[in-house]
């Protein structure tokens, strides 16, 4: 039987790349990208695209019937800092386009979802270093909250309705080839931009905020190896805890300081510290490298290098 794969939100920082990768692995009519607007000319050029609101039910389904889809990897969401200014519009995208898809695999109309959770899920409360699987769970963010509700009603549907919904919890995310869409981690994609077109850069975070991140490649390679694993070593229905490393602003800045001597970083706080601030500063994935066998591949060290060198080409 074939397959055919609809990425909704496929024009984002994550969207893009993991839409790219999936018609590299399965063939450019076999996956069919979405969004509300147009996304880069790459990601257009490459295959099948539709515009498409996420929280259109009767969209969806028509989307859905015609491309005759079976996995479904619900990108599309409003992200932390944006979300905190416009927090009805980030929960009713977050949450609706969530039970959309949910619905639709309830019906028997898709075999297999995909949705992103975050380390925004955590709050104040939880345990900072190490945060595990399973803890305290008391966002303060518009984001934080939809996603934990998200993540509570993804093993709902699949306790009850037998829905086969699986979800990691990103971290920060780091790409050269898409800018950032409105997170709190935003910095440490800025950051080599400016350190390459002004050698210098100011910090939206204090220089001692240390947090979880992860290059893109080893996101989307985590992605597809959940979606691509037996259905019986999934043992978490909500969302697996996910790591590569963690790291300060002042951490990044030398790591580019060994690449660009001459780089400055200087610091000026805003809202996105107190954000930061109730978030892990490292995630204890134990759980995803026993059941799937997660193993992250790049360091700071090796993304520091790969982001140096690829913005410098581009």
């Amino acid at each position: 039987m074939q397959k055919y794969i609809l990425i909704i939100g496929a024009c984002g920082q994550i969207g893009t790349e993991l839409t790219l990768t999936l018609r590299e692995q399965y063939g450019n009519d076999k996956v069919i990208a979405s969004d509300i607007r147009e996304g880069s000319e790459s990601l257009m050029q490459s295959g099948p695209f539709e515009i498409l609101d996420a929280t259109d039910y009767d969209a969806l389904e028509e989307v859905i019937a015609y491309y005759e889809i079976s996995e479904v990897y619900l990108m599309a969401a409003m992200l932390s800092a944006t979300a905190e200014k416009f927090p009805m519009r980030a929960w009713n995208l977050n949450m609706n386009s969530l039970f959309n898809v949910l619905n639709l695999a309830k019906e028997k109309k898709i075999d297999k979802i995909f949705w992103p959770s975050s380390i925004a899920v955590f709050g104040p409360n939880t345990p900072e270093n190490q945060t595990p699987q399973s803890t305290i769970m008391e966002p303060t963010t518009v984001y934080g909250i939809s996603k934990q509700s998200g993540e509570r009603w993804c093993s709902y549907y699949h306790h009850k309705f037998g829905v086969d919904v699986r979800s990691l919890r990103y971290p920060g995310l780091i790409s050269w080839k898409t800018m950032p869409g409105g997170g709190t981690t935003d910095y440490a994609v800025e950051i080599y931009h400016k350190a390459l077109a002004e050698s210098a850069y100011t910090c939206f975070l204090k220089e001692d905020t240390s947090l979880p991140m992860m290059f893109m490649d080893d996101a989307i390679r985590a992605t597809l190896e959940l979606m691509q694993a037996d259905g019986r070593k999934i043992k978490i229905r909500s969302s697996y805890n996910l790591a590569a490393m963690s790291f300060t602003p002042s951490e990044i800045a030398k790591s580019i300081q060994e690449y660009i001597p001459n780089f400055e970083m200087s610091y000026n706080p805003d809202f996105r510290q107190a954000i930061a601030d109730t978030w892990p500063s490292s995630i204890d994935d134990s759980q995803a490298r026993k059941d799937w066998g997660w193993e992250p591949a790049f360091d700071l060290k090796k993304t520091t290098r790969e982001m140096l060198d690829n913005l410098d080409k581009s």
